[in-house]
């Protein structure tokens, strides 16, 4: 009866050995899934961040525009063209803050109910090789008489 009880004790030495690197293998591969979503929420981070800064941007040449109706059609610029010395500044500003940013205004009068159409895309690309990012915005300033 000896024999069997020692066979018994010698087929279960090494088991917790087995038991922690089957933990320590799980651990690693939970590490590895949160590794990768910390490097998306950067991702979608970067992104957010960079539509902010489109979106203020957009809102200022819009508070500028307002308030000098009489010149609107200055304002307008075809993407990755040289702006107009009255649009000069605030793309100046909007390239500094969205580095790869490509900008294009475009004015259209409308009627004098309706005011004047003005269109807004600023695009930006966030890593080199990924598609662009893009944000529009369309708004009409009432009271203008271009």
């Amino acid at each position: 009866m000896k024999p069997a009880r020692l066979f018994r004790t010698r087929a279960q030495q090494g088991f917790a050995l087995v038991e922690s690197l089957v933990a320590v293998a799980l651990l690693a591969i939970g590490l590895i899934g949160m590794l990768g979503l910390q490097a998306r929420s950067v991702a979608a981070l970067e992104d957010s961040a960079m539509r902010t800064e489109a979106t203020l941007a957009a809102e200022s040449l819009l508070g500028i525009m307002a308030t000098d109706q009489a010149n609107l059609a200055a304002y307008a610029v075809a993407a990755g063209a040289a702006p107009s010395a009255q649009l000069r500044p605030w793309h100046q500003a909007t390239i500094a803050r969205i580095p790869s940013a490509t900008i294009g205004v475009t004015v259209t009068p409308g009627a004098a109910a309706a005011g004047t159409r003005v269109d807004i895309r600023i695009a930006w690309t966030r890593k080199a090789g990924t598609s662009a990012n893009q944000h529009r915005i369309t708004s009409y300033i009432a009271g203008s008489k271009t």
